[in-house]
Protein backbone atom coordinates (compact mmCIF):
# COMPACT_ATOMS: atom_id res chain seq x y z
CA UNK A 1 0.00 0.00 0.00
CA UNK A 2 1.31 4.10 -0.60
CA UNK A 3 3.01 6.14 1.22
CA UNK A 4 -0.37 7.61 2.13
CA UNK A 5 -1.49 4.83 3.88
CA UNK A 6 1.70 4.93 6.31
CA UNK A 7 1.61 8.21 6.88
CA UNK A 8 -1.77 8.23 8.02
CA UNK A 9 -1.44 5.28 10.86
CA UNK A 10 1.44 7.23 12.15
CA UNK A 11 -0.44 10.64 12.38
CA UNK A 12 -3.38 8.56 14.05
CA UNK A 13 -1.07 6.37 16.50
CA UNK A 14 1.06 10.14 17.23
CA UNK A 15 -2.18 11.59 18.43
CA UNK A 16 -3.24 9.30 20.42
CA UNK A 17 0.00 9.47 22.16
CA UNK A 18 0.17 12.95 22.31
CA UNK A 19 -3.17 12.92 23.81
CA UNK A 20 -2.02 10.14 26.49
CA UNK A 21 0.92 12.31 27.63
CA UNK A 22 -1.23 15.19 28.47
CA UNK A 23 -3.18 13.00 30.50
CA UNK A 24 0.18 12.68 33.02
CA UNK A 25 -0.79 16.20 33.87
CA UNK A 26 -4.21 16.38 34.30
CA UNK A 27 -4.77 12.96 35.95
CA UNK A 28 -3.25 12.23 39.37
CA UNK A 29 -5.75 10.85 41.66
CA UNK A 30 -7.56 7.32 41.92
CA UNK A 31 -10.79 9.28 40.56
CA UNK A 32 -8.67 10.53 37.22
CA UNK A 33 -7.65 7.66 36.18
CA UNK A 34 -10.26 5.07 36.80
CA UNK A 35 -13.90 7.63 36.35
CA UNK A 36 -11.91 10.51 34.91
CA UNK A 37 -13.18 12.59 37.80
CA UNK A 38 -17.43 11.99 37.49
CA UNK A 39 -17.29 14.64 35.59
CA UNK A 40 -17.63 13.82 32.01
CA UNK A 41 -20.69 15.51 30.18
CA UNK A 42 -22.61 12.97 28.05
CA UNK A 43 -22.23 14.35 24.69
CA UNK A 44 -18.76 14.21 24.89
CA UNK A 45 -18.53 10.64 26.76
CA UNK A 46 -21.14 9.23 23.75
CA UNK A 47 -18.63 10.08 21.37
CA UNK A 48 -15.98 8.33 23.76
CA UNK A 49 -17.82 5.25 24.11
CA UNK A 50 -18.99 4.69 21.04
CA UNK A 51 -15.53 4.89 19.71
CA UNK A 52 -14.09 2.40 22.56
CA UNK A 53 -17.14 0.56 21.71
CA UNK A 54 -16.45 0.27 17.84
CA UNK A 55 -13.57 -2.30 18.12
CA UNK A 56 -12.13 -4.06 14.82
CA UNK A 57 -14.77 -6.31 14.85
CA UNK A 58 -17.14 -3.30 13.93
CA UNK A 59 -14.05 -1.81 11.52
CA UNK A 60 -13.21 -5.03 9.53
CA UNK A 61 -14.88 -7.88 10.95
CA UNK A 62 -18.82 -7.25 10.45
CA UNK A 63 -18.06 -6.05 6.06
CA UNK A 64 -15.79 -9.53 6.26
CA UNK A 65 -18.22 -11.45 7.94
CA UNK A 66 -21.11 -10.36 5.88
CA UNK A 67 -19.04 -11.19 2.58
CA UNK A 68 -18.07 -14.52 3.70
CA UNK A 69 -21.05 -16.25 5.57
CA UNK A 70 -24.33 -13.78 3.66
CA UNK A 71 -26.34 -11.37 5.20
CA UNK A 72 -27.81 -13.03 8.14
CA UNK A 73 -23.99 -11.45 9.55
CA UNK A 74 -25.67 -8.42 10.11
CA UNK A 75 -27.49 -10.06 13.38
CA UNK A 76 -23.56 -9.13 14.68
CA UNK A 77 -24.18 -5.30 14.49
CA UNK A 78 -27.96 -5.19 14.88
CA UNK A 79 -27.10 -6.64 18.49
CA UNK A 80 -23.98 -4.55 19.18
CA UNK A 81 -26.57 -1.32 18.72
CA UNK A 82 -29.30 -2.73 20.27
CA UNK A 83 -27.67 -4.00 23.77
CA UNK A 84 -27.46 -0.15 24.69
CA UNK A 85 -31.16 -0.17 24.52
CA UNK A 86 -31.31 -2.62 26.74
CA UNK A 87 -28.91 -1.37 28.71
CA UNK A 88 -30.55 2.32 29.33
CA UNK A 89 -33.64 -0.24 29.94
CA UNK A 90 -32.38 -1.82 33.13
CA UNK A 91 -28.84 -0.54 34.01
CA UNK A 92 -27.22 3.12 32.89
CA UNK A 93 -29.07 5.06 35.34
CA UNK A 94 -29.30 3.24 38.46
CA UNK A 95 -25.43 1.93 38.14
CA UNK A 96 -24.15 5.40 38.12
CA UNK A 97 -26.45 6.47 40.86
CA UNK A 98 -25.11 3.96 43.28
CA UNK A 99 -21.54 5.02 42.44
CA UNK A 100 -18.31 2.88 42.20
CA UNK A 101 -14.61 2.54 40.15
CA UNK A 102 -15.45 -1.31 38.92
CA UNK A 103 -18.25 -3.89 38.52
CA UNK A 104 -16.25 -5.88 41.54
CA UNK A 105 -17.03 -2.84 43.84
CA UNK A 106 -20.63 -3.00 42.54
CA UNK A 107 -20.95 -6.76 43.47
CA UNK A 108 -19.17 -5.86 47.06
CA UNK A 109 -21.21 -2.28 47.61
CA UNK A 110 -24.69 -4.60 46.41
CA UNK A 111 -24.13 -7.88 48.47
CA UNK A 112 -21.26 -7.23 50.97
CA UNK A 113 -19.23 -10.30 49.57
CA UNK A 114 -15.20 -10.36 49.36
CA UNK A 115 -15.34 -13.69 47.56
CA UNK A 116 -17.59 -12.41 44.63
CA UNK A 117 -15.05 -9.38 44.73
CA UNK A 118 -12.44 -12.08 43.10
CA UNK A 119 -14.97 -13.95 41.19
CA UNK A 120 -15.82 -10.89 39.60
CA UNK A 121 -12.17 -10.03 39.13
CA UNK A 122 -11.34 -12.98 37.66
CA UNK A 123 -14.13 -12.59 35.27
CA UNK A 124 -13.15 -8.57 34.50
CA UNK A 125 -9.69 -10.24 33.47
CA UNK A 126 -11.00 -12.98 31.45
CA UNK A 127 -13.58 -10.50 29.41
CA UNK A 128 -11.08 -7.92 29.06
CA UNK A 129 -8.62 -9.99 27.86
CA UNK A 130 -10.42 -11.99 25.33
CA UNK A 131 -12.01 -8.63 23.76
CA UNK A 132 -8.32 -7.33 23.52
CA UNK A 133 -7.46 -10.24 20.97
CA UNK A 134 -9.14 -9.38 18.27
CA UNK A 135 -8.09 -5.70 18.69
CA UNK A 136 -4.44 -7.03 18.67
CA UNK A 137 -5.38 -9.43 15.60
CA UNK A 138 -6.69 -6.18 13.72
CA UNK A 139 -3.50 -3.95 14.20
CA UNK A 140 -1.26 -7.38 12.96
CA UNK A 141 -3.31 -7.94 9.92
CA UNK A 142 -3.37 -4.05 9.36
CA UNK A 143 0.10 -3.43 8.94
CA UNK A 144 0.87 -6.51 7.51
CA UNK A 145 -1.48 -5.42 4.63
CA UNK A 146 -0.03 -2.09 4.68
CA UNK A 147 3.42 -2.53 4.94
CA UNK A 148 4.10 -6.04 4.20
CA UNK A 149 5.47 -6.79 7.82
CA UNK A 150 4.90 -9.90 9.57
CA UNK A 151 1.92 -10.46 11.56
CA UNK A 152 3.56 -10.15 14.77
CA UNK A 153 4.59 -6.62 13.97
CA UNK A 154 1.03 -4.95 14.45
CA UNK A 155 0.13 -6.94 17.25
CA UNK A 156 3.55 -6.00 19.26
CA UNK A 157 3.09 -2.65 18.30
CA UNK A 158 -0.55 -2.04 19.23
CA UNK A 159 0.44 -3.60 22.73
CA UNK A 160 3.31 -1.14 23.28
CA UNK A 161 1.27 2.15 22.25
CA UNK A 162 -2.05 0.87 24.04
CA UNK A 163 -0.18 0.02 27.30
CA UNK A 164 1.89 3.04 27.87
CA UNK A 165 -1.21 5.45 26.98
CA UNK A 166 -3.28 4.28 29.64
CA UNK A 167 -0.04 3.89 32.05
CA UNK A 168 0.47 7.71 31.24
CA UNK A 169 -3.10 9.23 31.49
CA UNK A 170 -5.75 6.58 32.63
CA UNK A 171 -9.15 7.40 31.65
CA UNK A 172 -9.19 10.94 32.09
CA UNK A 173 -6.29 10.96 29.28
CA UNK A 174 -8.23 8.47 26.84
CA UNK A 175 -11.92 10.16 26.95
CA UNK A 176 -10.85 13.02 24.75
CA UNK A 177 -8.54 10.68 22.43
CA UNK A 178 -11.74 8.36 22.02
CA UNK A 179 -13.81 10.79 21.27
CA UNK A 180 -11.68 12.23 18.28
CA UNK A 181 -11.52 8.64 17.64
CA UNK A 182 -14.74 7.85 17.09
CA UNK A 183 -15.06 10.94 14.18
CA UNK A 184 -12.10 9.63 12.92
CA UNK A 185 -13.79 6.12 12.44
CA UNK A 186 -17.27 7.37 11.33
CA UNK A 187 -15.27 9.34 8.33
CA UNK A 188 -13.19 6.49 7.69
CA UNK A 189 -15.63 4.26 7.06
CA UNK A 190 -18.35 6.26 5.56
CA UNK A 191 -16.47 8.53 3.46
CA UNK A 192 -15.22 5.41 1.53
CA UNK A 193 -18.32 3.41 1.33
CA UNK A 194 -20.00 6.54 -0.22
CA UNK A 195 -17.27 7.55 -3.06
CA UNK A 196 -17.24 3.91 -3.85
CA UNK A 197 -21.17 3.30 -4.14
CA UNK A 198 -20.80 6.80 -6.76
CA UNK A 199 -18.26 4.73 -8.59
CA UNK A 200 -19.62 1.42 -8.68
CA UNK A 201 -23.11 2.59 -9.98
CA UNK A 202 -26.48 1.85 -9.74
CA UNK A 203 -27.13 -1.23 -12.16
CA UNK A 204 -27.88 -4.70 -11.28
CA UNK A 205 -25.32 -7.29 -10.63
CA UNK A 206 -25.99 -10.77 -11.19
CA UNK A 207 -24.06 -11.52 -7.79
CA UNK A 208 -26.92 -10.18 -6.26
CA UNK A 209 -29.29 -12.32 -7.15
CA UNK A 210 -30.73 -14.60 -4.39
CA UNK A 211 -29.20 -18.48 -4.47
CA UNK A 212 -26.79 -18.14 -7.28
CA UNK A 213 -22.88 -18.34 -5.98
CA UNK A 214 -20.96 -15.29 -7.13
CA UNK A 215 -19.11 -15.07 -11.02
CA UNK A 216 -17.07 -12.38 -12.35
CA UNK A 217 -18.65 -9.53 -14.44
CA UNK A 218 -15.31 -8.77 -16.35
CA UNK A 219 -12.36 -10.63 -17.01
CA UNK A 220 -10.49 -10.07 -14.26
CA UNK A 221 -6.70 -11.46 -13.35
CA UNK A 222 -6.20 -12.35 -9.36
CA UNK A 223 -2.95 -12.19 -7.89
CA UNK A 224 -2.35 -14.94 -5.25
CA UNK A 225 0.46 -13.26 -3.22
CA UNK A 226 0.47 -16.66 -1.20
CA UNK A 227 -0.31 -20.13 -0.92
CA UNK A 228 -4.60 -20.08 -0.68
CA UNK A 229 -6.42 -23.38 -1.24
CA UNK A 230 -9.71 -22.43 -3.01
CA UNK A 231 -12.95 -24.45 -4.39
CA UNK A 232 -15.01 -23.62 -7.74
CA UNK A 233 -18.91 -24.25 -7.68
CA UNK A 234 -18.56 -25.46 -11.67
CA UNK A 235 -15.23 -26.23 -14.13
CA UNK A 236 -14.21 -23.04 -15.77
CA UNK A 237 -11.20 -21.98 -18.24
CA UNK A 238 -8.56 -20.13 -16.61
CA UNK A 239 -5.28 -18.47 -18.01
CA UNK A 240 -2.48 -19.20 -15.17
CA UNK A 241 0.93 -18.15 -14.54
CA UNK A 242 2.74 -19.88 -11.50
CA UNK A 243 1.84 -23.14 -9.46
CA UNK A 244 -1.82 -24.50 -9.10
CA UNK A 245 -2.51 -27.59 -7.90
CA UNK A 246 1.32 -28.52 -7.68
CA UNK A 247 1.81 -28.04 -11.69
CA UNK A 248 4.09 -25.19 -13.27
CA UNK A 249 2.45 -23.40 -16.18
CA UNK A 250 3.46 -20.11 -17.83
CA UNK A 251 0.47 -18.11 -19.03
CA UNK A 252 -1.13 -21.02 -20.13
CA UNK A 253 -5.08 -21.95 -20.58
CA UNK A 254 -6.31 -24.41 -17.81
CA UNK A 255 -9.53 -26.26 -17.15
CA UNK A 256 -10.26 -26.09 -13.62
CA UNK A 257 -12.86 -28.62 -12.40
CA UNK A 258 -15.15 -27.82 -10.10
CA UNK A 259 -13.21 -29.21 -6.83
CA UNK A 260 -10.72 -27.94 -4.57
CA UNK A 261 -7.39 -26.33 -6.27
CA UNK A 262 -4.05 -25.05 -4.44
CA UNK A 263 -2.58 -22.30 -5.98
CA UNK A 264 1.17 -21.47 -5.17
CA UNK A 265 2.52 -18.60 -3.37
CA UNK A 266 2.78 -15.66 -6.29
CA UNK A 267 0.82 -17.54 -8.87
CA UNK A 268 -1.98 -15.29 -11.60
CA UNK A 269 -5.21 -16.55 -12.71
CA UNK A 270 -6.71 -14.75 -15.21
CA UNK A 271 -10.64 -15.71 -15.01
CA UNK A 272 -13.49 -14.45 -18.21
CA UNK A 273 -16.03 -12.70 -17.56
CA UNK A 274 -19.09 -14.70 -16.14
CA UNK A 275 -16.89 -17.83 -14.83
CA UNK A 276 -17.36 -18.62 -11.00
CA UNK A 277 -15.74 -16.85 -8.43
CA UNK A 278 -12.97 -19.70 -6.50
CA UNK A 279 -13.59 -19.54 -3.15
CA UNK A 280 -10.82 -19.39 -0.36
CA UNK A 281 -11.22 -22.24 2.04
CA UNK A 282 -11.39 -19.96 4.41
CA UNK A 283 -14.76 -18.53 3.41
CA UNK A 284 -15.87 -22.06 2.32
CA UNK A 285 -19.34 -21.13 3.61
CA UNK A 286 -19.93 -18.20 1.43
CA UNK A 287 -19.88 -20.60 -2.11
CA UNK A 288 -23.15 -22.15 -1.08
CA UNK A 289 -26.39 -20.85 -1.84
CA UNK A 290 -27.97 -19.47 1.41
CA UNK A 291 -25.96 -15.56 1.12
CA UNK A 292 -28.96 -13.56 0.80
CA UNK A 293 -30.42 -15.80 3.87
CA UNK A 294 -31.20 -13.74 7.19
CA UNK A 295 -30.15 -16.19 9.22
CA UNK A 296 -26.43 -16.96 10.39
CA UNK A 297 -24.64 -19.95 9.28
CA UNK A 298 -22.56 -21.94 12.20
CA UNK A 299 -19.49 -24.52 12.00
CA UNK A 300 -18.23 -25.97 8.80
CA UNK A 301 -21.90 -27.37 7.91
CA UNK A 302 -23.84 -24.19 8.41
CA UNK A 303 -26.06 -26.59 10.67
CA UNK A 304 -29.01 -25.35 12.67
CA UNK A 305 -29.03 -21.52 11.58
CA UNK A 306 -31.87 -20.37 13.93
CA UNK A 307 -30.61 -21.73 16.74
CA UNK A 308 -27.36 -19.87 15.91
CA UNK A 309 -28.77 -16.63 14.86
CA UNK A 310 -30.26 -16.69 18.50
CA UNK A 311 -27.16 -17.32 19.68
CA UNK A 312 -25.48 -14.02 18.67
CA UNK A 313 -28.68 -12.31 19.20
CA UNK A 314 -28.63 -13.26 22.96
CA UNK A 315 -24.61 -12.72 22.90
CA UNK A 316 -25.17 -9.33 21.41
CA UNK A 317 -28.58 -7.91 23.33
CA UNK A 318 -27.41 -8.91 26.49
CA UNK A 319 -23.57 -9.03 26.44
CA UNK A 320 -23.55 -4.84 26.28
CA UNK A 321 -24.65 -5.16 30.11
CA UNK A 322 -21.41 -6.85 31.00
CA UNK A 323 -19.04 -5.36 29.32
CA UNK A 324 -16.78 -3.91 32.19
CA UNK A 325 -14.99 -1.49 29.53
CA UNK A 326 -18.53 -0.23 28.91
CA UNK A 327 -19.92 0.02 32.19
CA UNK A 328 -17.38 1.69 33.73
CA UNK A 329 -17.70 4.09 31.45
CA UNK A 330 -21.37 4.99 32.88
CA UNK A 331 -19.15 5.75 36.32
CA UNK A 332 -17.84 8.81 34.40
CA UNK A 333 -21.02 10.56 34.28
CA UNK A 334 -22.13 13.31 37.08
CA UNK A 335 -24.76 11.70 37.49
CA UNK A 336 -27.81 8.94 36.53
CA UNK A 337 -29.95 11.57 34.59
CA UNK A 338 -26.82 12.28 32.54
CA UNK A 339 -26.25 8.90 32.10
CA UNK A 340 -29.22 8.35 30.72
CA UNK A 341 -28.88 10.66 28.09
CA UNK A 342 -25.40 9.63 27.46
CA UNK A 343 -26.91 6.04 26.36
CA UNK A 344 -29.41 8.04 23.88
CA UNK A 345 -27.15 9.69 22.04
CA UNK A 346 -24.77 6.14 21.89
CA UNK A 347 -27.53 4.81 20.07
CA UNK A 348 -27.84 7.35 17.80
CA UNK A 349 -23.91 7.59 16.79
CA UNK A 350 -23.54 3.61 16.45
CA UNK A 351 -26.83 3.50 14.18
CA UNK A 352 -25.28 6.11 12.33
CA UNK A 353 -21.84 4.18 11.78
CA UNK A 354 -23.44 0.73 11.26
CA UNK A 355 -24.87 1.54 8.20
CA UNK A 356 -21.71 1.40 6.37
CA UNK A 357 -20.06 -1.67 6.34
CA UNK A 358 -23.02 -3.18 5.10
CA UNK A 359 -22.40 -1.05 1.99
CA UNK A 360 -19.27 -1.79 1.55
CA UNK A 361 -19.78 -6.28 2.16
CA UNK A 362 -22.61 -5.45 -0.89
CA UNK A 363 -20.43 -3.47 -3.00
CA UNK A 364 -17.64 -6.36 -2.86
CA UNK A 365 -19.92 -9.07 -3.82
CA UNK A 366 -21.10 -7.20 -6.42
CA UNK A 367 -18.11 -5.84 -7.98
CA UNK A 368 -14.90 -7.15 -6.18
CA UNK A 369 -15.73 -11.22 -6.15
CA UNK A 370 -11.95 -11.81 -6.39
CA UNK A 371 -12.03 -10.78 -2.71
CA UNK A 372 -13.74 -14.19 -2.11
CA UNK A 373 -9.98 -15.85 -2.91
CA UNK A 374 -8.40 -13.71 0.75
CA UNK A 375 -7.22 -15.88 2.88
CA UNK A 376 -8.73 -13.83 5.74
CA UNK A 377 -12.09 -12.24 5.65
CA UNK A 378 -10.92 -9.30 7.28
CA UNK A 379 -8.60 -8.05 5.27
CA UNK A 380 -11.75 -7.30 2.95
CA UNK A 381 -11.92 -3.86 3.57
CA UNK A 382 -8.76 -2.89 3.47
CA UNK A 383 -8.36 -4.21 -0.39
CA UNK A 384 -11.49 -2.91 -1.18
CA UNK A 385 -10.54 1.01 -2.38
CA UNK A 386 -7.81 0.32 -4.56
CA UNK A 387 -9.79 -2.52 -6.31
CA UNK A 388 -12.89 -0.40 -7.37
CA UNK A 389 -11.16 2.67 -7.88
CA UNK A 390 -7.52 2.56 -9.24
CA UNK A 391 -5.33 5.35 -9.30
CA UNK A 392 -4.72 8.00 -6.72
CA UNK A 393 -7.64 8.43 -5.66
CA UNK A 394 -8.43 4.62 -4.54
CA UNK A 395 -4.95 5.36 -2.61
CA UNK A 396 -6.28 7.98 -0.28
CA UNK A 397 -9.32 5.77 0.55
CA UNK A 398 -7.58 3.30 0.93
CA UNK A 399 -5.01 5.26 3.52
CA UNK A 400 -8.60 7.00 5.09
CA UNK A 401 -9.61 3.02 5.68
CA UNK A 402 -6.35 1.87 7.32
CA UNK A 403 -6.00 5.30 9.47
CA UNK A 404 -9.68 4.21 10.97
CA UNK A 405 -8.92 0.81 11.30
CA UNK A 406 -6.30 1.54 13.84
CA UNK A 407 -8.00 4.23 15.59
CA UNK A 408 -10.83 1.33 16.13
CA UNK A 409 -7.51 -0.64 17.60
CA UNK A 410 -6.69 1.91 19.11
CA UNK A 411 -9.14 2.96 21.20
CA UNK A 412 -11.46 -0.15 21.96
CA UNK A 413 -7.72 -1.18 23.13
CA UNK A 414 -7.60 1.60 25.57
CA UNK A 415 -10.97 1.21 27.10
CA UNK A 416 -10.50 -2.23 27.75
CA UNK A 417 -7.04 -1.89 29.44
CA UNK A 418 -8.31 0.11 31.63
CA UNK A 419 -11.29 -1.99 32.67
CA UNK A 420 -8.44 -4.89 33.25
CA UNK A 421 -5.97 -2.76 35.01
CA UNK A 422 -8.30 -1.16 37.23
CA UNK A 423 -9.34 -4.58 38.10
CA UNK A 424 -6.06 -6.13 38.78
CA UNK A 425 -4.73 -2.80 40.92
CA UNK A 426 -8.27 -1.70 43.04
CA UNK A 427 -10.01 -4.65 43.64
CA UNK A 428 -7.13 -7.40 43.45
CA UNK A 429 -3.96 -6.29 44.76
CA UNK A 430 -5.59 -2.92 46.48
CA UNK A 431 -3.21 -0.65 45.35
CA UNK A 432 -3.22 3.09 44.51
CA UNK A 433 -1.92 4.97 41.02
CA UNK A 434 1.72 3.50 40.53
CA UNK A 435 0.20 0.03 40.67
CA UNK A 436 -2.75 1.12 38.02
CA UNK A 437 0.22 2.10 35.81
CA UNK A 438 2.25 -1.06 36.35
CA UNK A 439 -0.70 -3.32 35.93
CA UNK A 440 -1.88 -1.28 32.60
CA UNK A 441 1.97 -2.95 31.17
CA UNK A 442 1.68 -6.12 32.16
CA UNK A 443 -1.89 -6.39 31.28
CA UNK A 444 -1.44 -5.21 27.88
CA UNK A 445 1.88 -7.61 27.50
CA UNK A 446 -0.30 -10.79 28.27
CA UNK A 447 -2.73 -9.76 25.70
CA UNK A 448 0.13 -9.22 23.28
CA UNK A 449 1.45 -12.70 23.84
CA UNK A 450 -1.96 -14.67 23.31
CA UNK A 451 -2.92 -12.42 20.52
CA UNK A 452 -0.01 -14.47 18.42
CA UNK A 453 -2.26 -17.22 18.74
CA UNK A 454 -5.32 -16.74 17.37
CA UNK A 455 -4.67 -15.31 13.96
CA UNK A 456 -6.94 -18.03 12.42
CA UNK A 457 -10.45 -17.14 14.08
CA UNK A 458 -12.47 -13.99 12.69
CA UNK A 459 -12.93 -10.60 14.73
CA UNK A 460 -16.43 -10.49 14.70
CA UNK A 461 -16.32 -14.28 15.83
CA UNK A 462 -13.91 -13.24 18.65
CA UNK A 463 -16.18 -10.36 19.70
CA UNK A 464 -18.72 -12.25 19.68
CA UNK A 465 -17.70 -15.09 22.00
CA UNK A 466 -16.45 -11.42 24.26
CA UNK A 467 -20.08 -10.62 24.44
CA UNK A 468 -21.08 -13.81 25.31
CA UNK A 469 -18.94 -14.52 28.58
CA UNK A 470 -20.31 -11.02 29.28
CA UNK A 471 -23.62 -12.15 29.25
CA UNK A 472 -23.41 -15.06 30.87
CA UNK A 473 -21.57 -13.39 33.54
CA UNK A 474 -22.10 -9.58 34.41
CA UNK A 475 -25.27 -9.12 32.61
CA UNK A 476 -27.51 -11.49 35.38
CA UNK A 477 -25.59 -9.67 37.91
CA UNK A 478 -26.27 -6.51 37.56
CA UNK A 479 -29.72 -6.68 36.48
CA UNK A 480 -30.78 -8.56 39.49
CA UNK A 481 -28.85 -7.05 41.14
CA UNK A 482 -30.13 -3.48 40.82
CA UNK A 483 -33.92 -4.54 40.41
CA UNK A 484 -34.49 -7.72 42.88
CA UNK A 485 -33.84 -7.39 45.99
CA UNK A 486 -33.64 -10.91 47.43
CA UNK A 487 -30.56 -11.21 45.35
CA UNK A 488 -27.82 -13.32 47.76
CA UNK A 489 -23.85 -12.96 47.25
CA UNK A 490 -24.21 -17.11 47.27
CA UNK A 491 -26.92 -16.82 44.32
CA UNK A 492 -24.51 -14.16 42.54
CA UNK A 493 -21.25 -15.97 42.90
CA UNK A 494 -22.80 -19.79 41.77
CA UNK A 495 -24.44 -17.55 38.85
CA UNK A 496 -21.67 -15.58 37.55
CA UNK A 497 -19.62 -18.59 37.96
CA UNK A 498 -21.23 -21.56 36.33
CA UNK A 499 -22.79 -18.93 33.41
CA UNK A 500 -19.53 -17.57 33.07
CA UNK A 501 -17.23 -20.68 33.34
CA UNK A 502 -19.75 -22.72 31.32
CA UNK A 503 -19.42 -20.03 28.37
CA UNK A 504 -15.39 -19.80 28.64
CA UNK A 505 -15.72 -23.55 28.37
CA UNK A 506 -17.65 -23.87 25.50
CA UNK A 507 -15.53 -21.07 23.54
CA UNK A 508 -12.25 -22.77 24.19
CA UNK A 509 -13.72 -26.36 23.00
CA UNK A 510 -14.52 -24.64 19.85
CA UNK A 511 -10.52 -22.99 19.55
CA UNK A 512 -9.44 -26.62 19.86
CA UNK A 513 -11.65 -28.25 17.23
CA UNK A 514 -14.07 -30.34 19.67
CA UNK A 515 -16.77 -30.12 17.18
CA UNK A 516 -17.15 -28.63 13.70
CA UNK A 517 -20.77 -29.63 12.20
CA UNK A 518 -24.39 -30.47 14.01
CA UNK A 519 -26.12 -29.21 17.28
CA UNK A 520 -22.09 -29.65 18.60
CA UNK A 521 -20.88 -26.43 16.56
CA UNK A 522 -24.61 -24.59 17.43
CA UNK A 523 -24.24 -25.12 20.90
CA UNK A 524 -20.12 -24.97 21.64
CA UNK A 525 -19.68 -22.08 18.89
CA UNK A 526 -22.62 -19.88 19.66
CA UNK A 527 -23.04 -20.76 23.91
CA UNK A 528 -24.86 -17.46 25.11
CA UNK A 529 -28.61 -19.53 23.93
CA UNK A 530 -28.12 -21.73 26.54
CA UNK A 531 -25.66 -20.06 29.36
CA UNK A 532 -27.28 -16.68 29.89
CA UNK A 533 -30.62 -18.49 30.75
CA UNK A 534 -28.91 -20.88 32.96
CA UNK A 535 -26.60 -18.07 34.68
CA UNK A 536 -30.63 -16.35 35.16
CA UNK A 537 -31.91 -19.75 36.23
CA UNK A 538 -28.72 -20.77 38.93
CA UNK A 539 -28.67 -17.13 40.41
CA UNK A 540 -32.27 -17.12 40.90
CA UNK A 541 -32.24 -20.80 42.48
CA UNK A 542 -29.28 -20.37 44.45
CA UNK A 543 -30.93 -17.07 45.89
CA UNK A 544 -34.16 -18.13 46.84
CA UNK A 545 -32.67 -21.39 48.53
CA UNK A 546 -30.11 -18.68 50.91
CA UNK A 547 -32.20 -15.24 51.13
CA UNK A 548 -30.92 -15.52 55.08
CA UNK A 549 -27.94 -14.20 53.94
CA UNK A 550 -30.17 -11.06 51.96
CA UNK A 551 -28.01 -8.08 53.02
CA UNK A 552 -29.65 -6.07 55.98
CA UNK A 553 -29.53 -2.63 54.08
CA UNK A 554 -30.49 -3.52 50.65
CA UNK A 555 -33.65 -1.07 50.90
CA UNK A 556 -31.58 1.50 51.61
CA UNK A 557 -29.20 0.33 48.67
CA UNK A 558 -32.19 -0.13 46.00
CA UNK A 559 -33.58 3.38 47.16
CA UNK A 560 -30.23 4.94 46.12
CA UNK A 561 -30.21 3.22 43.09
CA UNK A 562 -33.96 4.05 41.83
CA UNK A 563 -34.82 7.43 43.59
CA UNK A 564 -34.04 10.10 40.77
CA UNK A 565 -31.62 12.69 42.03
CA UNK A 566 -33.89 15.86 41.54
CA UNK A 567 -36.36 13.56 44.53
CA UNK A 568 -33.20 12.35 46.56
CA UNK A 569 -31.80 15.83 46.92
CA UNK A 570 -35.13 17.65 47.78
CA UNK A 571 -35.96 14.96 50.33
CA UNK A 572 -32.53 15.83 51.41
CA UNK A 573 -33.15 19.30 51.89
CA UNK A 574 -35.90 18.86 53.72
CA UNK A 575 -34.46 16.72 56.46
CA UNK A 576 -31.67 18.68 56.56
CA UNK A 577 -33.89 21.51 57.27
CA UNK A 578 -36.25 19.84 59.76
CA UNK A 579 -33.19 19.14 61.81
CA UNK A 580 -32.84 22.42 62.69
CA UNK A 581 -36.40 23.10 63.48
CA UNK A 582 -38.30 22.90 67.20
CA UNK A 583 -41.13 20.39 67.78
CA UNK A 584 -43.73 22.36 67.02
CA UNK A 585 -42.29 23.66 64.17
CA UNK A 586 -41.81 20.75 62.02
CA UNK A 587 -43.93 19.66 59.17
CA UNK A 588 -46.54 17.24 59.38
CA UNK A 589 -46.10 13.74 58.32
CA UNK A 590 -43.53 11.00 58.69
Amino acid sequence: MPDAAVGAIAFVTLLTIMVGARGIRVARTPDDFMVAARQVAPALNAAAISGEYLSAASFLGIAGLVVAQGLGALWYSVGYTAGYLVLLLLVAAPLRRFGAYTIPDFAVGRLGSRGLRLTATALVLVIGWFYLLPQMKGAGITLQWVLGTPYWVGVATLGTVVSCNIAMGGMKGITFVQCFQYWLKLCAIGIPALVLLIAAGHGSSPNLTPDRAPVFTRATVVDLPQATGFTLTRATQATVTGLVDQRAYRDQAVRLCACQHVAGAGTRIGFAAGAPVPVSLAMEPSSGESWDSPLLASGTGGAHPLAATYGVIIATFFGAIGLPHILVRFYTNPDGEAARRTTLIVVLLLSSFYLFPTVLAVLTRSHAPQLYLSTDSDSIVLALPALLLPGLPGELLAALVAAGAFAAFLSTSSGLLVSVAGALSHDFLRRGVTTFRWCAIAAGAIATVAALLIDRFSLALLVGWAFAIAASSFCPLMVLGIWWPRLTRAGATAGIAIGGGSCVAAIVSTMLGAATRGWGAVLLGQPAIWTVPLAFGVMIAVSLLTQRTVPANVAQVMLRMHLPEALSRQAYRTVSQASWLGPDQRPPGP
